[in-house]
């Protein structure tokens, strides 16, 4: 018997996931604009100020009054220009326009602005060839936002829009949640570097590259720990090591129930397992757990297996452990081709997603098999997301994708 669930559904480990990251969720700290791209934002953000913060134009064109303009044709004087800047104390009277650029604070008096391209200058006269609408051609101020207003909310990842708009806003600086650290392992006896020769039975490591490529992806700067080997004690004195030093360690191989696969061994011992196995194909064995400080993601050691579970369930024990409330986009696509399967488990398999001619967007199932399959993954960019259950699904039957490329 086990104290932790196992066997459970995609669904039910991703709920422990982020119930586990929001009680361990990391601290915050305070960033210049420059560094706060990409970050998840920590406390909302009110405006301090009103956008735009005074009337202005919204045209090259002439500021004026609306109530001087007659049908049949209109002739202003021409008595002073007002330029993007510094706002000059001019006053628009009766009869009278001043020149005024895109962006440049509307003079006192005017409440109207004629476009350059319907106007006609003659020395020091203005003739207006189309006269406006009342109020044409302005911003006014506060009409994008209201001082006071909260603009950006805590949970949201902060994109190039948001940092501008703080920017606009005069905020110097953001409070968001630091990024995790991460330490990343693979594991086996029978992993070489790229690069050495390769004995009878050994294979080279391609799962610290790819785990290292998926956690910058995610905008993390992952360290890589030497290779674990197959001997219980260094993975534990390993593990056991970057768990008081990291936010996260992933680890991938030596998490099912083989002779060598001590990783769920030690996470029990030392830590503590929040869930073991769950029914997805690939990446069954998969565990969720806690060492020291660290919260552990141990995902199966085959290739395709690492993209299954680290899309499903590492993106989300990011996102957790960050404070983003603001969930990511779902993408949902039309089969090319019918997917079938017959066992219960959610499966995720590989596929080139597309938009074709008619602006759908379609995804093409890869046909090969095998969690091992590393070149069908190089040669798709997604994966689709087969239901829980039995299922039958046509072509042109709706799917939800994982794009990873």
């Amino acid at each position: 018997m086990t104290d932790f669930p196992t066997q459970l559904a995609f669904d039910e480990a991703v709920a422990i996931i982020r119930d586990v990251a929001a009680k361990h969720r990391l601290d915050t700290e305070t960033l210049p604009l420059s560094r706060a791209h990409g970050r998840i934002l920590a406390a909302d953000v009110h405006a301090p100020i009103p956008l735009p913060p005074f009337d202005n134009s919204a045209m090259d064109g002439f500021a004026l009054r609306h109530a001087d303009l007659r049908e049949g044709g209109t002739t202003l004087r021409l008595v002073d220009e007002q330029f993007a800047g510094r706002a000059r104390e001019i006053t628009v009277d009766e009869g009278e326009c001043v020149r005024i650029t895109t962006g440049a604070p509307m003079p006192a008096g005017a409440d109207t602005v004629v476009i350059k391209e319907n106007t006609r200058v003659e020395g020091d006269r203005v003739v207006v060839l189309m006269p406006p609408a009342a109020g044409a051609n302005l911003r006014l101020a506060g009409e994008d936002v209201q001082a006071g207003e909260c603009v950006l909310q805590a949970g949201k990842r902060l994109t190039p829009a948001r940092v501008s708009l703080a920017a606009s806003l005069g905020v110097p600086s953001l409070t968001v949640f630091r990024k995790p650290t991460v330490a990343v392992f693979s594991s086996g006896d029978e992993l070489i570097e790229p690069g050495l020769s390769l004995a009878p039975g050994e294979i080279y490591d391609s799962n610290r590259e790819l785990l290292m490529g998926l956690l910058r992806a995610e905008g993390l700067e992952p360290t890589a720990w030497p290779r674990l080997p197959d001997d219980p004690k260094q993975v534990e004195i390993a593990l056991r090591d970057a768990g008081c030093a990291f936010d996260l360690i992933v680890t991938c191989g030596a998490v099912s129930a083989g002779e060598k696969d001590h990783i769920p061994a030690v996470l029990q011992q030392f830590g503590t397992v929040h869930f073991w196995k769950v029914r997805m194909k690939p990446g069954m064995p998969v565990l969720f757990g806690s060492l020291d400080q660290a919260r552990v993601l141990a995902l199966p050691g085959n290739p395709v297996s690492v993209f299954a579970t680290f899309l499903g369930f590492g993106r989300t024990l990011i996102d957790a452990l960050q404070g983003r409330t603001e969930p990511r986009p779902v993408e949902r696509a039309q089969l090319v081709a019918p997917v079938d399967k017959s066992h219960a488990r959610r499966e995720f398999q590989r596929a080139t997603v597309f938009c074709d001619e008619h602006g759908v967007l379609r995804a093409d199932p890869n046909p090969a098999v095998g969690s091992h399959r590393l070149r069908a993954v190089g040669e798709s960019n997604a994966l689709i997301v087969v239901p829980d259950g039995p299922q039958r699904l046509a072509a042109g039957a709706v799917v939800e994708i994982l794009r990873y490329a």
